[in-house]
């Protein structure tokens, strides 16, 4: 087949999964042609690759927890269980409609976020200038997808949408906070991806848990400079030990602002199970790290 037609194909697929109609198609039929559409191939039957497993994962390890593990409120309480409310951003507000916030009782600076989603944000640096009608547009439009559908992430299927207001978070005079999502595979953390996904001119780069950078690259270019290592970095390993553990796989992310450590988020399938790793022998390595033998069979 000529590469133009391949390339309508893999569109007119991408189009076709992003439609109401494909929630119609069995999960392991739906992943197997989102992978097509994302350039990818996966054998789910025999699963080697770290975005074959994370695809697996989805269709045989679903636990009832999951979903409070992915819920951006439930999941604060639940790591508070687990380490302690030290490590908590604290909530100025939980909503079930966009209605219902109170703006008068928010501080000047907050974030809004959906909890049922990725991608469900309006970060307001000053209330006085905040758009309403953009912030209420966007959140509106996210609390009526059920994300779900989009790849299939099975514990986001039953997450409560409702919107919960944060305290806005700073590290000096820095533009954006810096993330430490640490990639944990049963219960042990392997490496760290040090991001600054919100920056103007985003860098990523990844660490062995003795903090040396590795040849790895995924969406951003690395940075030019090898960045220091966060002073809480030993106390990241041991709590993301925590979190993670009798998980196959699991990423761990926390913030360092002013000395202490706070947790952003846990994720069960990095960018969806459908992410490219360059050099391409690091996909084989991270799929050898997770252990499918233990996860319970539907």
């Amino acid at each position: 087949m000529k590469f133009s037609s391949v390339f309508k194909l893999k569109k007119w697929v991408g189009l076709f999964i992003h439609s109401r109609c494909s929630r119609l198609l069995p999960d392991k039929t739906y992943l197997k042609l989102a992978a097509y559409a994302s350039g990818l191939k996966i054998n789910l039957d025999n699963p080697r690759t770290y975005n074959e497993k994370l695809q697996w994962l989805k269709l045989h390890n679903r636990k009832p927890e999951y979903t409070r593990m992915v819920d951006k409120y439930e999941a604060k309480r639940y790591v508070a269980e687990k380490i302690g409310e030290e490590y908590i951003i604290p909530t100025l507000g939980v909503w079930d409609k966009f209605e219902d916030i109170d703006f008068d009782s928010l501080p000047d600076s907050f974030v809004l976020k959906c909890t049922h989603d990725s991608g469900g944000l309006v970060i307001c640096y000053d209330k006085a200038k905040l758009d309403l009608d953009y912030a209420k547009n966007k959140i509106n439009k996210s609390l009526k997808q059920n994300y779900y559908w989009r790849g299939r992430e099975w514990p986001y299927k039953n997450v409560k949408p409702r919107i919960i207001a944060e305290k806005f978070m700073v590290d000096g005079e820095s533009e954006c906070l810096t993330d430490y999502k640490f990639f944990c595979f049963g219960g042990e953390p392997k490496f760290m991806y040090r991001s600054m996904d919100k920056a103007k001119d985003p860098r990523t780069d990844f660490f062995d848990m003795d903090y040396n950078r590795l040849d790895m690259r995924m969406r951003d270019p690395n940075s030019d400079t090898v960045p220091p290592m966060p002073e809480c970095f030993e106390e990241m390993k041991r709590l993301s030990r925590i979190l993670s553990a009798g998980i196959p796989h699991l990423r761990v992310d926390f913030y360092e602002i002013g000395g202490k450590i706070y947790f952003g988020e846990l994720t069960f399938y990095h960018c969806g199970g459908f992410v490219k790793i360059q050099p391409e022998e690091w996909m084989t390595i991270l799929g050898d790290w997770i252990d499918l033998s233990e996860c319970k069979e539907r």
